[in-house]
């Protein structure tokens, strides 16, 4: 047997005023799932050998401790590493790395190149070495690691990355590696004893010719042209267009 209707429906409760929920914000990354890009993921394996093709003519070409030493060579491994899984990611239709990571690995090779061609390689800078030093195994490395990869790097941030993935606040974090560096190449300076070869990595940061007050001033000034520089990175993916935009 069944329970018999009732006539009538007892009153519901009222309902409470109007609820209005809090706006949410939902990130682009959660609603859109990433195509497969395999011709962007083999231009970014071709960097990445490229870098480490750079890393390894220098690790060959003289005592690796030390070439593992300079700015140059640690910034060509990271950005290998970076574009290596930037490449897995286009390949596998995963999403992308964050825009810091990939932002600062190309920040930091673009700094080791701008420091070679203006301080280092430019015939005017009180830095500079003189011509015809080194080997042409050297010489080459050198073009590989200052010219190739900066270019290449930059190939692919203009043409293949989502604009407008840097923000300014980025910038002062970036600058930490560099100021480690600094730390690093002083230290290592005063552990080896005064004489020994490739003391100071970095004419423009020798203590034994210039002394710490100028090292120091010349770091200050080389750490101000790389705010500079980052500043003008997220500037510039805040102005150009997106190269993955599809037109309307």
């Amino acid at each position: 047997m069944t329970a018999p209707i009732p006539r009538d429906i007892p009153d519901l409760p009222p309902i409470p005023g109007h609820v209005v929920l809090p706006p949410t914000v939902v990130p682009a990354r959660a609603v859109l799932i990433p195509a497969r890009r395999r011709a962007v993921a083999v231009f970014r394996g071709l960097i990445a050998l490229l870098a480490l093709t750079g890393v390894g003519m220098e690790l060959t070409g003289g005592a690796p401790a030390t070439a593992l030493s300079h700015f140059t060579i640690q910034s060509g491994i990271l950005l290998a590493l970076v574009t290596l899984v930037s490449a897995r990611c286009a390949w596998s239709a995963h999403h992308p790395l964050p825009g810091a990571l990939t932002g600062a690995a190309l920040f930091y090779v673009l700094a080791a190149a701008l420091v070679h061609h203006v301080l280092l390689a430019h015939a005017s800078s009180p830095f500079g070495a003189a011509d015809g030093t080194g080997t042409a195994w050297q010489t080459a490395a050198t073009h590989v690691l200052h010219t190739a990869v900066p270019v290449a790097a930059i190939l692919d941030w203009l043409l293949l990355t989502p604009a407008g993935r840097l923000h300014l606040r980025q910038a002062p974090v970036w600058l930490l590696y560099p100021l480690a560096y600094l730390a690093f190449s002083l230290t290592r300076g005063a552990l080896l004893g005064p004489g020994s070869q490739d003391r100071y990595l970095y004419p423009f940061l020798d203590v034994d010719q210039h002394g710490y007050k100028i090292v120091l001033g010349n770091a200050l000034l080389i750490g101000l042209a790389l705010y500079a520089l980052a500043v003008l990175l997220v500037a510039l993916d805040h102005m150009r267009p997106d190269p993955l935009r599809r037109p309307r």
